[in-house]
């Protein structure tokens, strides 16, 4: 590879440079920058100066020779002065925070830690000629989340059903090929690099679902692992693993897995210390225990709080954190039994044992209750248990918002739940300890298969960052990073295609709230049926006199008391819940009327038929923008495009025969239906 701009990688497939294209960096490599500091984070940020120069005309200046750009790294804080002043005198910005200062034409980053200093250098990439110019300005900047981390789905070994990468939909993985570890690292260095220009701190890389080959990855293959670290280390990125909670039955010698067995404990206090041999600077453990066949505790008699504080009493003494996820639910339902509700799982497991997990233990909730659909309610469980560090959970890989086939930006998703305030004044953002993030990233050339899909990635960095930043202003970044010099035509298009792309994504898939309608197995695709009669607890109990799942507290299962007030209240009744939310909540009649003014059915069919007309419209914009983009990512975006309207169309012709079969209510617009 010759660098993340110039564009081989190690698998001789060219790499998109993404929002780090050589032209980003103009305003830095073209004028005299001073670097002050020491280590390995501020040799990366020497390094990233450097090549800019060395592109633009600029140079990298010693003490004693006037800078336009003073990049310091501190120690705790203390400022050396100097040719462009300090950032943050006397200020301790912390491992990650910064300060930045312009005055004069000139510009100035402060950090107390390296990934300060870095994250200091790209905030000013972002900048651009801004950095510079304009009046004074003074700025700190700290990330309100310490942990911003991805999970990679990624099997080490292809699996017979999942493939390389488990609800990947950008190639194989970045980081195993044929059973192994990539030799050739560098794109994952590159991977580091655009992670760390948004924000993001850490990586987790390989499968929650933890199969035999990759269990492995914890013992005799852990230099693989080390490998990876490596590669990903010097744009401060740490490196987790996922393990099986089975680890020392299926890796031996021990006959139990019990977590309060002694030797159990042993064996996973043995196999963490030769982790953080191979790996000092490991971050910790991500746990699926007790779900979808995933072992756990429970074969044990013991409780989640168990399991999770047997591997963070391993990873304590190396200031480790185990990530337990939360999603424990029933997958051997019986379809008939509506007293069975999946969306109450989780905090009927997790919520009794609040105040039990261990102090290195951050339990991971999926934003939803459900599984990532287009549309649910916040999950109970976030902001239930204050005595339990919390990681909220969204995905980046698009399973259930059209597999980056379809273009869906999910900034605004995001943002509704980390604004969503629980208990009725404390944000999610504010509560939580840790955002993660399902990847969307694979070896394909553009990172994400659809070259609009790397702007979901920006975005959760950002929103990981600042979860109070505005979706939008983010997104106008991305589009500045990744189209440098963008002419008005060409930004406005892109907010053409991506703002509204979330809800006509919603417009022409499953309505209402409703959830899943989707292909059994790969899910991609509509099947209004295809889990209603499943063991996997998700259905939309439709018949002739309507539709939707009853979960009040009055007559239903309950779900709905388990939120606080006032949401408690607000989704109890069909008069009061949110339209969006409705077929989540409640089962009613198919003339319902709506807060909008229009009946539930016909509300089923307009937004289908407009969510197709969306999508079309969306195209032709595309198409409209082949001047200004580059010749080869327009093409494959006007080639998925093909794919969404289709799909789209498709989509809304079996959900509105199928309600138009179920109801016998016409389309009072005649349309055809069929």
């Amino acid at each position: 590879m010759r660098d993340s701009n110039g564009n081989d990688g190690n698998d001789g497939k060219r790499i998109d440079p993404a929002w780090l294209p050589d032209a980003a960096f103009r305003a830095v490599g073209s004028r005299r920058t001073l670097v002050r500091g020491t280590g390995p984070l501020a040799e990366t940020v020497c390094g990233e100066v450097a090549a800019a120069c060395e592109r633009f005309g600029g140079a990298l200046v010693g003490e004693g020779t006037p800078a336009d750009l003073v990049l310091e790294l501190t120690d705790g804080g203390v400022s050396g002065g100097g040719d462009g002043g300090g950032a943050g005198d006397g200020e301790d910005f912390g491992a990650e925070g910064f300060g930045y200062v312009r005055a004069d034409g000139r510009a100035a980053v402060t950090a107390s830690g390296g990934r300060g200093l870095l994250y200091g250098l790209f905030h000013v990439v972002r900048l651009g000629e801004s950095a510079f110019l304009g009046g004074p300005v003074r700025e700190e900047h700290r990330p309100a989340l310490a942990l911003r981390m991805l999970d990679h789905w990624d099997n080490v070994a292809v699996h017979p059903v999942m493939g390389q990468v488990e609800r990947g939909y950008a190639g194989g993985s970045l980081f195993w090929s044929d059973g192994r570890a990539r030799e050739g690292l560098d794109r994952v260095r590159a991977y580091g690099r655009l992670l760390a220009a948004c924000g993001i701190n850490a990586v987790c890389v390989n499968n929650v679902n933890v199969h035999e080959t990759e269990a492995h990855l914890l013992t005799d293959r852990i230099g693989e692992v080390a490998a990876i670290a490596d590669a990903l280390r010097p744009y401060g990125v740490r490196t987790h693993l996922s393990v099986t909670f089975a680890a020392p039955v299926v890796l031996g010698p021990l006959p139990t897995a019990d977590p309060l067995d002694e030797r159990v404990r042993r064996w996973w206090a043995g196999a963490t210390a030769r982790v953080y041999e191979a790996v000092p600077d490991f971050g910790g453990y991500v746990v699926k225990a007790d779900s979808e066949g995933q072992p756990g505790p429970f074969a044990y008699g013991r409780t989640h709080a168990d399991g999770a504080g047997l591997l963070a009493a391993a990873l304590a003494p190396y200031g480790g954190t185990v990530h337990w996820r939360a999603f424990v639910y029933d997958h051997r339902q019986d379809w008939r039994d509506r007293t069975t509700d999946r969306a109450r799982a989780a905090h009927d497991h997790f919520v009794p044992l609040d105040g039990d997990f261990a102090a290195n233990a951050v339990l991971q909730v999926k934003h939803g209750p459900m599984d990532f659909q287009v549309r649910e309610p916040l999950s109970p469980l976030i902001g239930a248990m204050p005595g339990t560090r919390l990681a909220v959970e969204v995905q980046a890989t698009q399973e259930y918002t059209g597999q980056q086939r379809h273009v869906c930006w999910l900034g605004p998703m995001w943002s509704e739940v980390l604004r969503a305030r629980p208990d009725g004044e404390v944000s999610v953002g504010q509560l939580a300890d840790a955002l993660v993030a399902v990847s969307n990233v694979g070896d394909d050339p553009f990172w994400t298969g659809h070259p609009l899909a790397q702007a979901n990635l920006y975005t959760f960095g950002r929103l990981a960052w600042d979860p109070a930043a505005d979706p939008h202003a983010v997104l106008d970044e991305w589009i500045a990073l990744t189209h440098p010099g963008a002419g008005r035509r060409l930004a406005e298009g892109l907010h053409a295609v991506l703002d509204g792309s979330w809800a006509t994504y919603e417009k022409y898939t499953a309505p209402l709230g409703v959830g899943f309608m989707v292909q059994p197995g790969h899910h991609y695709g509509p099947s209004v049926d295809g889990y209603e009669y499943s063991p996997w607890g998700t259905y939309h109990f439709a018949d002739r006199d309507g539709v939707g799942v009853d979960r009040s507290a009055g007559t239903g299962t309950g779900y709905a008391a388990q939120y606080a007030k006032p949401w408690a209240e607000l989704y109890e009744t069909p008069g009061t819940c949110p339209d969006e939310l409705l077929l989540f909540f409640h089962h009613v009649p198919y003339g319902h009327v709506l807060h909008s003014g229009k009946t539930v059915i016909q509300h089923i069919y307009d937004t289908h038929f407009e969510g197709v007309e969306e999508a079309e419209e969306a195209g032709r914009v595309w198409a409209g923008l082949a001047d200004l983009v580059e010749p080869a990512r327009h093409a494959r975006v006007a080639e998925l495009y093909e794919e969404q309207v289709r799909s789209a169309r498709e989509w809304r012709d079996q959900v509105n025969s199928y309600f138009l079969r179920k109801s016998g209510v016409p389309d009072e617009r005649g349309r055809t239906i069929y």
